[in-house]
């Protein structure tokens, strides 16, 4: 791996993780997209390795911060991540078989339909 190439992932994680921390986005809106597109990496590759990034605790330092102010519900964090252990398993496994430019669809509509929701109905 090359210096530039380095630097420029840890740029793309700098980017991400202060969208993380304002927002509370990061890995499929801006890591996913970066990756297949900056880094040439395929939809799957970049997946995968954002799904691998989050395995980590990348977002202590941000969670402490929400934490200092309250705004934590662990009983939510629980079932959510139950959830998204089980949900991360099964979409794991049904994913690995569905062709590269099919995965790039539906996520490009998903983002789509949550910029749409977020532009003209949230109040």
């Amino acid at each position: 791996m090359t210096l530039p190439i380095i630097l420029g992932l840890i740029l793309l994680g700098l980017l991400a993780g202060a969208f993380s921390g304002v927002v509370g986005i990061g890995g499929g809106i801006i890591i996913v997209p970066a990756l297949v597109y900056l880094f040439g990496l395929s939809q799957h590759q970049a997946q995968g390795t954002t799904l691998g990034l989050l395995m980590f605790p990348v977002g202590i330092l941000a969670v402490i911060q929400y934490y200092k102010q309250g705004y934590i519900d662990y009983r939510f964090v629980l079932f959510i991540a139950a959830g998204f252990i089980i949900g991360g398993y099964l979409g794991g496994k049904l994913v690995v078989n569905i062709p590269d430019y099919i995965i790039k669809k539906i996520f490009a509509l998903l983002m789509i339909a949550i910029a749409v929701k977020i532009l003209f109905f949230d109040k």
